[in-house]
């Protein structure tokens, strides 16, 4: 039975994509959102669109001292936060031997440091009310490596790693790791080597659609108390990798 999720959920990369479908998915749940990204005005309409349970402000994930002001207008405005989606991610590939370096620590910063900086800005929250739940979309990337993706899949790989840390440390917080397979989203438009470009757009012919890992967060959320979806990989059927 489809239940209705009575949370207050921040999203991070909700301008496009999971974060947008996600949004659409939770908003439908009954979940109350917060959403956040670069771009002001695709979170106006998505918000407005959605109604009023849904509020916006921008959000860079890189800067420590924004993701701790978005956690806490989340909660001025709701009176609580209950839930994190740390879904905002870069995906800029390109062999090591390009040397792209301010690609690779476009990735790191993004990709790392953002989840633990939302992982900051909420712990503290989470521990005083304790409960509260962490979801920490990945990739399958998390699970492998492959040529050309070997820094995003070493910063995905530290994702993976973050959460079972978390997941260890609290037992009053859930924590999930959610691993999709190719989806067509905006992820990858920044790859700048036009090989990998070419290569990408292969990948993409067997691809999921966002609203897919949508569902996955709504299922992980909707789970009872003391029950914690720590980890879910979701590719096409037809997936190669």
């Amino acid at each position: 039975m489809t239940q209705n999720i009575n949370k207050v959920v921040l999203i991070t990369g909700a301008s496009s994509g999971i974060g947008e479908a996600t949004a659409r998915e939770l908003a439908a749940a009954g979940a109350q959102l917060f959403i956040g990204a670069r771009r002001a005005d695709r979170l106006e309409a998505l918000a407005a669109e959605l109604g009023d349970r849904v509020a916006w402000r921008m959000l860079d994930v890189t800067d420590g001292d924004d993701f701790d002001a978005f956690a806490a207008a989340a909660e001025a405005q709701f009176g609580r936060v209950d839930v994190l989606v740390n879904n905002a991610g870069v995906m800029p590939l390109s062999p090591l031997a390009a040397l792209k370096r301010d690609e690779w620590k476009r990735m790191i910063d993004v990709n790392i440091n953002g989840v633990l900086n939302g992982i900051a800005a909420v712990l503290p929250r989470f521990i005083a009310q304790r409960s509260g739940h962490v979801v920490n979309v990945a990739s399958v990337a998390a699970h492998m490596v492959m040529p050309t993706a070997a820094v995003y899949c070493g910063t995905k790989h530290a994702v993976r790693a973050i959460t079972e840390g978390l997941r260890q440390e609290h037992d009053e917080i859930r924590s999930t790791l959610i691993s999709p397979g190719v989806v067509a989203t905006e992820l990858g438009n920044d790859i700048t080597d036009p090989d990998v470009a070419t290569a990408l757009k292969g990948w993409r012919q067997k691809s999921l659609t966002p609203d897919a890992i949508a569902r996955a967060v709504r299922f992980a959320l909707e789970q009872p108390e003391g029950v914690d979806i720590n980890e879910m990989i979701v590719r096409p059927t037809a997936a190669d990798m």
